[in-house]
């Protein structure tokens, strides 16, 4: 699904230049559970952000689905990763005057789903994340967990075949952080790729497969 072939990322900061990715080579199955581990600064979310098409790399190739995405325009990055790929992040990053099933149609009202399937598709997407009755609250009424959850069913509302999870637990407590993780677990279960980037030793412990990272290099893929 994912080949990486040798690729860079240098940043520009002042009069340096910040080599962020060294030739990172990398495969990865369709529907595979990996965590990306390392110190903060090891290139994790830089990686991250490159496979989500946010950012291009500086050197190498990126191939998704046998395509080459290394030099596609925005319009064509932001098709990509509508059709393809679903994000969840540390902050939850949710509309904050749009209640929980405004927020997860969103991807699709913005994509042209028509309105039947959209509403279809929400109510079931809640149900799968536990949040049938909290369709009408806003994000300032639901708690950390079912802000996560509702951003995880926002993720999957356009049948990504990769799901990428930068931190999905930071702002959880454990048990909370133990709830959410069963969430993106059971939709890996049910065929979608997921790759996690984690400090969590007991979250990265969970996954099938564990990358460490360390000064922009893989260090170890077990």
């Amino acid at each position: 699904m994912i080949e990486l072939d040798k690729v860079s990322r240098t940043f520009q900061v002042g009069d340096q230049q910040v080599l962020a990715l060294r030739e990172v080579s990398l495969s990865v199955a369709a529907g595979e559970y990996i965590a990306i581990m390392g110190p903060s600064g090891s290139g994790k979310s830089t990686l991250l952000n490159l496979l989500g098409l946010l950012d291009r790399p500086s050197g190498g190739r990126y191939h998704l689905d046998g395509r080459d995405v290394t030099d596609l325009n925005e319009a064509e990055s932001a098709r990509v990763r509508r059709e393809k790929i679903g994000f969840v992040f540390q902050s939850f990053h949710l509309v904050p005057r749009l209640n929980a099933a405004a927020n997860v149609a969103l991807p699709m009202l913005l994509a042209g789903v028509a309105p039947a399937e959209r509403k279809q598709r929400v109510t079931q997407l809640l149900a799968e994340v536990g949040l049938s009755e909290r369709a009408d609250h806003l994000p300032s009424q639901l708690s950390g967990g079912q802000l996560q959850r509702v951003a995880i069913a926002r993720a999957m509302s356009m049948h990504p075949a990769l799901l990428l999870a930068d931190e999905p637990t930071g702002n959880l407590d454990r048990a909370t952080g133990r709830e959410v993780m069963g969430v993106l677990e059971a939709l890996n279960l049910a065929g979608a790729a997921l790759i996690v980037i984690t400090h969590d030793q007991d979250i990265g412990a969970r996954a099938r497969r564990r990358i460490s990272m360390l000064d922009g290099r893989v260090i170890t893929d077990a």
